[in-house]
């Protein structure tokens, strides 16, 4: 096998590290496409080497167990998501109403989950297997995930944006849930990204808004 060449103007030493980190991001791509697809117990690391091109045991070379590479995976995906959903809301003007933020939260959210990152949805939909320690280190990065969210609301509602009868941390649990439960049931088949989204903003824009028509009652019974 051909040694590695270095290009013009770069050290052998350097040459060497940039190929490891393309081979250590190539691992992490493999876990992340593996974790998404069969799941925390179903993840093999022989079945990530060979979609990451490298033998088995040289995945030790860049992680010290299967628990940190997949670790690393989860933190990464929520890292992902967060910053998606971050730059889309700080991308919006400042007159943007409070609760089309949440909607356009909801449609960043949805983005990143079933299209953009592999990890994003593999954090998404495995935490809940994860072994305790590792789920607890999961839950640190998810709460500072849901602070966005939390904000959100919390901001639509003093704007008077938000339904007075909303229970603000049951109306975020449930459209986060909703958003999550996304991974498990689309098939892009039977339905393209933006009809989802689109769906997923309406239900939103309508199940929180404030209602303002003076003759609709406030409170549905439904026993």
């Amino acid at each position: 096998m051909p040694k590695q060449r270095s290009l013009p103007g770069e050290s052998p030493a350097r040459a060497e590290s940039s190929k490891s980190a393309r081979t250590r991001e190539r691992i992490l791509d493999a876990a992340a496409k593996v974790l998404n697809r069969n799941g925390y117990v179903g993840t093999r690391l022989s079945d990530i080497a060979e979609l990451a091109h490298v033998q088995a045991p040289a995945l030790y070379y860049y992680f010290a167990s299967r628990e940190d590479l997949i670790e690393e995976v989860v933190t990464l995906g929520m890292a992902r998501a967060l910053t998606h959903v971050s730059e889309s809301l700080d991308a919006l003007p400042p007159e943007t109403s409070k609760l089309e933020r949440i909607c356009v939260a909801v449609g960043a959210h949805l983005e990143v989950v079933l299209r953009l990152s592999d990890y994003a949805s593999a954090a998404i939909r495995n935490g809940p297997q994860l072994p305790p320690e590792l789920r607890r280190r999961q839950l640190a990065e998810q709460r500072t995930y849901g602070e966005v969210w939390r904000r959100l609301f919390e901001e639509a509602d003093a704007a008077g944006e938000l339904h007075p009868e909303l229970d603000l941390r049951a109306a975020r649990m449930i459209v986060l849930g909703g958003l999550n439960w996304a991974t498990e049931w689309w098939d892009p088949s039977r339905g393209s990204l933006p009809s989802v989204i689109h769906t997923a903003q309406l239900l939103a824009r309508h199940g929180l808004a404030r209602n303002t028509a003076p003759d609709t009652p406030t409170r549905v019974s439904c026993t």
